[in-house]
């Protein structure tokens, strides 16, 4: 048995990466700062873009990374995922990465990253993690970890079927992931086409009252186990749910100013209006949360126009090439209240709504039946791949 220290004792690197705080971070540098969001398990997901000037990398001692060193993440999700660094240049990473770096010839490095995301090596983090809320595992623990190392014969042989079977899955993900865009695609087809064919428009502030949460635009300050102050950035749109945990809190008092003014209802819906503009969330009840200046609430006047079928205007095209082609030209797009106001909506006697909506709910939970079951797919997909390295470092490759 050998640990990663054995494997990296003789000429190799086995470290943290560097402390690097905020101030000493500069977009104009040339060193790029690698952090936890580029880290996944067996692939570099290149997501930061975060930088330090030669000179402040110098003076901070950092160590610089190298083509082909393992990267390995102390904290989750998952906690422990490794990948190789695939990139050539002048890189340092963050305090939470580990860096393994192997110069001995007889360890196949493929072999070392498929080993540290195996579920026996992710058994043996459980022993040594820490923390509550968030758990972490430190390099000197990482060190107290052990595994075989076999031959270099018998580790290629075993990387080559590995990566052989991981292919083969990539490729049917690969499908997958197709048949998600397509779906999205039809989705917005459906939309397009539905809506096209209503011929009469109205500007929107005659079917729905359009509210500013926050028209002061100040942020009221941090107060600790006050009142979610949700905007866009706390939306999950994917999940559909607001990350109530992860949302500023502020004054009760914050929420109790916003009652005055308006009192949400069944059907509502908020548009974000900095950022990711327009694109439309239903708003959950009760009313114990605060919105917050960079989305716009929309109260449909359901007497003139049902609520889903402004909701589905405002989650297709026609709405958000209105959006796009009004947004202010600055280093985010934002639409303002003002503007929104005066969107064209498109619009029929409420039957005929009724039928329209039937007609989108019939295609769209097709679509949404299919999507469960590819998200199952891939799920399964992910299940797999951590199946092989159990098979290939427990009980031996099949």
């Amino acid at each position: 048995m050998t640990t990663l220290k054995d494997i990296t004792d003789m000429d190799g690197v086995f470290c943290d990466g560097d402390w690097i705080e905020k101030k000493d971070q500069d977009m104009s540098g040339t060193v790029r700062l690698i952090q936890l969001a580029d880290i996944g398990e067996g692939e570099f997901k290149d997501k930061s873009q975060k930088f330090i000037t030669e000179k402040k990398a110098e003076e901070l001692k950092c160590t610089f990374l190298q083509q082909g060193d393992i990267l390995i993440a102390r904290l989750p999700e998952p906690l422990g995922r490794a990948c190789i660094f695939p990139l050539d240049g002048r890189f340092i990473t963050a305090v939470d990465i580990a860096i393994v770096r192997i110069n001995r010839t007889d360890i196949d490095k493929r072999y070392i990253q498929h080993m540290i995301n195996s579920n026996m090596f992710r058994q043996q983090i459980k022993q040594y993690e820490s923390g509550t809320t968030r758990k972490r595992i430190s390099r000197k623990n990482l060190a107290k970890i052990t595994f075989e190392l076999p031959p270099l014969r018998e580790q290629k042989k075993i990387v080559s079927r590995i990566e052989e079977l991981f292919s083969e899955l990539d490729k049917g993900v690969e499908t997958l992931q197709i048949i998600k865009q397509q779906l999205a695609v039809y989705r917005q087809a459906v939309l397009v086409n539905t809506f096209k064919r209503i011929t009469k428009v109205v500007d929107m502030d005659s079917l729905a009252i359009m509210i500013d949460p926050q028209p002061s635009h100040r942020t009221p300050p941090k107060v600790e186990k006050g009142i979610p102050y949700v905007g866009i950035g706390d939306i999950n749109y994917d999940e559909h749910r607001i990350c109530f945990d992860n949302a500023r809190k502020v004054a009760p008092s914050v929420l109790t100013e916003h009652m005055t003014r308006y009192k949400l209802c069944s059907g509502d819906f908020v548009m974000g209006k900095i950022g990711t503009i327009g694109k439309p969330f239903r708003i959950p009840l009760p009313q114990n949360y605060t919105l917050s200046a960079n989305v716009i609430l929309i109260q449909p006047n359901s007497k003139i126009i049902i609520p889903d079928f402004l909701f589905w205007q405002f989650a297709s095209p026609l709405i958000t090439q209105q959006l796009t082609k009004g947004a202010t030209a600055t280093s985010q797009p934002a639409f303002g209240i003002k503007k929104a106001r005066k969107l064209k909506i498109r619009i029929c006697d409420i039957e005929q709504q009724k039928n329209i909506l039937q007609n989108i709910n019939e295609k769209l939970s097709v679509c949404d039946s299919i999507e469960q079951t590819v998200d199952t797919a891939l799920s399964q997909a992910a299940a797999m791949r951590q199946s092989i390295l159990k098979n290939t470092f427990e009980e031996g490759l099949i």
